[in-house]
């Protein structure tokens, strides 16, 4: 099968799962698996950041960073198309008693500032208070500007907010601007890193601060059932992810645009492209086209707008397939 539908369907190769069998492993929520140290500890590193906290998914590790941001009652700001807003199944304010304030994301992904700064709340009994400004980046693909980053970082400083990143495609952004982790990590409080998606691990996610907020963070990753044992079998395939996955992204992005390229050459409307993602008008046929790809093993998700995600497990060769497929749909 050619899997296009996420980046998340990734299976892990010969290197990695070999890596992963000959883990030295401990008891993680004693704090005794070298492994999960090792990657928590290298994580660190690479952001500039004090300490790293390894979770099952990213889903708990965004969750885990709102409640550890937030206590019962305050608010956080965030796009309303953010994936820790629409799509975690409402779990900060399901289980953490945190309002969310959404508003609108820029053509760029970014939130403008002014719409942030409208939706911050005065310090009344009435109101929840204001705690935690949220991005996200990549968003739908798309690269936060570095330029914004720094004008968020310091309009939260300035208001008194926390700066949370869900940066589950982080280094999609990274080999993007073409500098190291640091020099973005710099400009927020906290962040993830999902392991899972296009840096190709079967499992996990990171989450990164300070030293006292991770140790909180810890405490709210094993309240919310993500206190794993001998984990450093998983933990090892995020370090392999991390030491020779991460340049190897700048394929999945050049597979992306050769991609969209194609479709348009044969009258597909590729409404954009970004990184690893391109977005496809295709209307009324969507079914129709989904169930022709697939007789053809050929995944892709039936929607009027189909989002396609390059990845490690597709190359150029099963991308000129997807090509001729979906021209013989056209045609037929």
């Amino acid at each position: 099968m050619i899997d296009l539908r996420s980046d998340t369907v990734t299976r892990p190769g010969r290197a990695m799962l070999e890596e992963m069998m000959a883990a030295p492993v401990g008891d993680d929520v004693y704090g005794d698996d070298p492994t999960v140290n090792e990657l928590q500890r290298y994580a660190a590193e690479l952001s500039g950041k004090e300490a790293a906290l390894f979770l099952p998914t990213g889903t708990q590790a965004n969750l885990v960073a709102l409640l550890s941001h937030c206590e019962r009652g305050e608010e956080y700001i965030v796009g309303q198309g953010a994936h820790n807003y629409l799509y975690e199944a409402g779990g900060a304010a399901v289980l953490g008693s945190i309002q969310p304030q959404p508003i609108d994301a820029a053509a760029d992904g970014t939130l403008p500032l002014d719409k942030v700064a409208a939706k911050i709340k005065a310090d009344d009994i009435h109101f929840a208070r204001t705690k935690l400004l949220s991005l996200e980046n990549t968003h739908n693909g798309k690269v936060l500007p570095r330029d914004y980053l720094k004008q968020a970082w310091e309009f939260t400083r300035e208001r008194g907010l926390s700066l949370h990143i869900d940066g589950a495609r982080i280094f999609n952004a990274i080999v993007e601007y073409g500098c190291d982790l640091n020099a973005i990590a710099q400009y927020c409080d906290s962040f993830t890193i999902c392991l899972s998606k296009g840096l190709g691990t079967p499992v996990g996610s990171l989450l990164v601060g300070d030293k006292a907020w991770i140790t909180r963070a810890n405490r709210w990753r094993k309240m919310t059932g993500g206190g794993m044992r001998q984990s450093g079998i998983l933990a090892a395939a995020g370090l392999y992810a991390l030491k020779h996955n991460v340049e190897r992204l700048k394929e999945d992005h050049e597979n992306a645009a050769w991609l969209a390229a194609q479709l348009q050459e044969i009258g597909a409307d590729v409404m954009r492209h970004d990184t690893n993602m391109l977005f496809v008008r295709v209307g009324e046929p969507a079914a129709a086209l989904s169930a022709f790809m697939r007789e053809r093993d050929v995944l892709i998700n039936a929607a009027p707008v189909v989002r396609l995600v390059t990845h490690l497990d597709v190359n150029r060769q099963q991308l000129t397939e997807v090509v001729h497929h979906w021209q013989a749909f056209l045609q037929h």
